[in-house]
């Protein structure tokens, strides 16, 4: 696996059990993952993002995922340990670092994938996660007041260094950790 497997940073025992979960899921026994497979996984068939996170597993025109994949993905939520933080790499960053939590996380709102978050794009993820519990006017106030306080270059949408800067005091390595991973 070489420099690969240094990005993604798991354990012997991570890519086992990750493999079991793989292999639980693939219910077609070809080895690759379907997005259909992975809508049978409750937690992401009641998640108003699962959509957006199950897309996150697939590359462009693809239909299929093999395990490769599926352990690049899972690899962004892997917490970070303390001894982590310190170290001072040369390599590839790697995929669970606060920078790529932060793309990925961009990501599911960049809907057309220009590298910036619209209003339109805001309200449709605001949507997804509210439903109908709060009135279209009600969620286009939010849009517009989020993209007012993020938008310091003043084009109406959030770069992703906007985004960067209003989620600096997020703990975003503890929010997008996944505990089967530990």
């Amino acid at each position: 696996m070489g420099s690969r497997a240094s990005t993604l940073l798991l354990s012997h025992s991570q890519i086992t059990r990750l493999y079991s979960r793989f292999t639980s899921l693939d219910k077609g026994e070809n080895g690759t993952l379907s997005r259909e497979d992975f809508q049978r996984i409750p937690e992401l068939a009641i998640n108003p993002l699962g959509d957006r996170i199950i897309n996150a597993f697939f590359s462009e025109g693809e239909d299929q995922v093999n395990f490769r994949g599926f352990m690049r993905t899972l690899a962004h939520f892997r917490p970070i340990e303390d001894n982590e933080k310190s170290k001072d790499q040369n390599g590839p960053e790697p995929l669970n670092s606060r920078s790529n939590k932060l793309h990925f996380a961009f990501r599911l709102y960049d809907l057309d994938k220009d590298d910036k978050i619209s209003r339109d794009e805001l309200l449709q993820v605001l949507r997804m996660m509210v439903g109908v519990n709060i009135s279209d006017e009600q969620l286009g106030s939010i849009a517009d007041r989020t993209i007012q306080e993020a938008d310091q270059d003043g084009d109406s949408a959030i770069s992703f260094a906007e985004f960067v800067k209003v989620l600096e005091k997020v703990d975003v390595e503890q929010k997008m950790s996944i505990r089967f991973l530990h």
